[in-house]
């Protein structure tokens, strides 16, 4: 099965027309076959960068509904616990909390590879101890 973990860059990308990354993102999503996983986190940021857009806020709803997007919890407390270590782990970078879901979904999935424009992010993480993430669309 094909499964992709997406990022927030990405699907505001593709979303909004004015992004410069809008063509690859919308590119990228369109000539996908399979399943799209993301997290409760992701869907916050990506409402809060599209919600000042006119309909922003319906059209990330369509397409998560369209795409029949498989959103995952991430506000139990445990995976709270788990967010906050991986932040504190690479502080550095940093990592924001919604890339911290990704790495935990990615964990429980055993799945790496990776819709997301954080090239300097992605390319650090780990998941299940060593294993890299795939970065799709990758360099552009």
């Amino acid at each position: 099965m094909n499964l992709w973990l997406l990022d927030t860059g990405p699907l505001v990308a593709a979303l909004n027309r004015r992004d410069p990354q809008h063509q690859r993102c919308a590119a990228a999503l369109a000539g996908f076959s399979g399943s799209l996983v993301t997290t409760g986190a992701v869907v916050t940021e990506a409402m809060y960068f599209l919600g000042g857009l006119p309909d922003g806020a319906a059209t990330l709803v369509g397409f998560l509904e369209e795409a029949q997007v498989d959103i995952r919890d991430c506000f139990e407390p445990a995976r709270l616990r788990a967010a906050a270590g991986l932040m504190k782990k690479y502080a550095d970078l940093p990592m924001d909390f919604a890339d911290a879901t990704l790495v935990l979904l990615a964990d429980e999935l055993g799945a790496g590879d990776i819709l997301t424009l954080d090239q300097r992010g992605f390319r650090t993480y780990r998941f299940r101890g060593s294993r890299r993430f795939n970065l799709v669309p990758g360099r552009g």
